[in-house]
């Protein structure tokens, strides 16, 4: 029962919540993986890196993107996804799930992909052996984005009411001072391309150009590969030979049920303002009547 009910509050969660408990489920199964089979949870998940060598990596390609669902230390973890959860509320009010979700992997890529072009390319880097995780990048990408896109939406930050710009400028700066005295100046680099895709993505789509629509219809198709095909509501019915009045085909019926109804309200209401819309009466109502 605890199942079930743990099943539908993810099923029901909007896209932060999933992200969140994705990436704390993966924390969990690090650290006590690591501590059940008494090693490293850096070795226990290490095919799931992002490693520096191009050799490495070509042998886990994934790595470019499941190394950002990885966080070995809890305060890692923790600022990551508050971040995201605060970030990721302003930019749900604008844009859709989807949307959301692209920026969110893509930025992910980007940090990733820049931080293996460093190791490669830096003379101060190269030769210099190491790998990449958390979601920092991917987060970034996000609070770039939004910051860029409504950059003077007003927040408030203990005493002060900041604008979302100037909590941009100053997390971009902040990695960039970092860099050349910190130990993790891979990372920081990580993070930093997330904040370019974020940038990219929003000034972009202030000119009505959408650099992210081929990834999102990249996801749709890969979603299609893993639903079930409906089944056609028509039933062929032979004529029977004692009696040739018999109806050849039948649809379902054109009178509409209470439920059917209803079921038809709530999709409308979704197509025009999005599932998050539905208030939790609407959201049990369809999810039950999905299972019927």
């Amino acid at each position: 029962m605890a199942a079930n009910n743990l099943t539908y509050q993810f099923k029901t969660a909007n896209i932060i919540i999933k992200l969140i408990a994705i990436n704390t489920i993966v924390f969990l199964f690090a650290n006590l993986g690591s501590w059940i089979f008494q090693t490293q949870p850096d070795i226990l998940m290490r095919w799931f890196v992002l490693p520096t060598e191009l050799n490495s990596l070509i042998l886990q390609v994934w790595g470019i993107l499941t190394y950002s669902f990885l966080h070995f230390s809890f305060w890692h973890i923790f600022w990551n996804m508050l971040m995201l959860y605060w970030f990721g509320q302003f930019f749900l009010n604008l844009f859709t799930e989807k949307r959301f979700l692209t920026i969110y992997l893509l930025g992910a890529v980007c940090g990733g992909l820049l931080f293996v072009l460093a190791y490669n390319l830096f003379p101060v880097l190269s030769g210099q052996l190491g790998y990449l995780i958390g979601a920092s990048a991917a987060v970034l990408s996000i609070v770039i984005f939004i910051a860029t896109y409504t950059p003077n939406t007003e927040v408030r930050v203990f005493m002060f009411t900041v604008k979302l710009w100037q909590i941009g400028v100053f997390m971009v700066l902040v990695d960039l001072i970092q860099i050349p005295n910190s130990g993790n100046a891979g990372g920081l680099i990580a993070h930093i391309g997330g904040a370019l895709f974020g940038y990219m993505y929003a000034m972009q789509l202030k000119k009505g150009n959408d650099i992210g629509s081929w990834f999102e219809k990249l996801m749709d198709g890969v979603l299609k590969l893993f639903k079930p095909k409906k089944k056609s509501p028509l039933k062929t019915v032979h004529r029977s030979k004692k009696n040739k009045s018999s109806i050849k085909t039948t649809a379902s019926s054109s009178v509409k049920t209470p439920n059917q109804k209803q079921i038809d309200a709530i999709l409308d209401k979704i197509s025009k303002s999005g599932y998050d819309s539905l208030n939790k009466e609407e959201k049990d109502f369809l999810f039950k009547a999905g299972k019927e």
